[in-house]
């Protein structure tokens, strides 16, 4: 693979999943960690991602996700805008972090009265905004490359609360892993969320569908509803159609 087309490879994982890391990339492109490493450092001094120890993150992250910065953002509304349509007055709702979660928080009608519990600093700056949510922020160690509140105290918060649906942007998604992420902290803090919750509202542009990242979330069976951009009937989303599983 030549050096423009092994960058562009890497710029789109990068865009897709938010962040990436240099043993992943190494894996799936066939080049050693040096040669990841510098393709990394000439992306980031050209300002196309942001790069950090062991791999990079989307420039969103530096951002609070403006529009320009999201990957795909035209899908990403189109899946808020059906998240958005689940949620009543009154419900107690548990979100974690992603550009998709954050464009929910921006097309929640302002007439809504419901209370939100995030550990995202994105997603509660965005509730912060709204006139009638109440939002409670499940504070820990931030990490630094999701903005989201991590570690065994934030998880023990989450253990208390009895939420009716818990909304998650995801990394990877397919019928044999399940959930997937790559990045231990930010995988026990959605199972946390997912064990929380009455239903689990998962949220992936279709891109996603069919992949999958080192670490387990969670089961397939463990999701009430998945949400992409496509159609319901569409035959990408034929693998995901279960008894147990509502596709919007």
């Amino acid at each position: 693979m030549l050096k423009k087309e092994r960058q562009a490879y890497i710029l789109h994982q990068v865009s897709l999943h938010n962040s990436v890391l240099s043993a992943d990339l190494s894996s799936s492109i066939n080049v050693s960690e040096d040669t990841i490493r510098r393709d990394l450092n000439e992306l980031a001094e050209s300002g196309k991602v942001i790069k950090v120890h062991g791999g990079a993150l989307s420039k969103s992250f530096n951002s609070f996700y403006l529009r320009s910065d999201v990957y795909n953002v035209t899908s990403k509304k189109l899946i808020a805008e059906k998240a958005v349509s689940l949620i009543e007055d009154g419900m107690f709702v548990i979100t974690g972090g992603g550009t998709t979660v954050v464009e929910m928080a921006r097309l929640l009608p302002e007439n809504l009265k419901a209370t939100f519990f995030t550990g995202s600093i994105p997603a509660a700056y965005e509730y912060a905004q709204h006139p009638n949510i109440e939002v409670i922020f499940i504070g820990d160690k931030i990490a630094k490359k999701s903005q989201i509140a991590i570690g065994g105290e934030a998880i023990t918060k989450i253990k208390h609360i009895k939420a009716d649906l818990c909304f998650l942007g995801i990394n990877a998604i397919d019928t044999e892993h399940g959930l997937t992420d790559n990045d231990w902290d930010i995988a026990q803090l959605k199972n946390a969320m997912i064990e929380s919750a009455s239903k689990t509202v998962v949220m992936s542009i279709s891109e996603k569908l069919n992949s999958a990242q080192r670490i387990r979330v969670c089961g397939i069976d463990e999701i009430d509803i998945l949400i992409t951009e496509l159609e319901p009937s569409h035959r990408i989303l034929d693998a995901f159609r279960m008894n147990s599983l509502t596709i919007l």
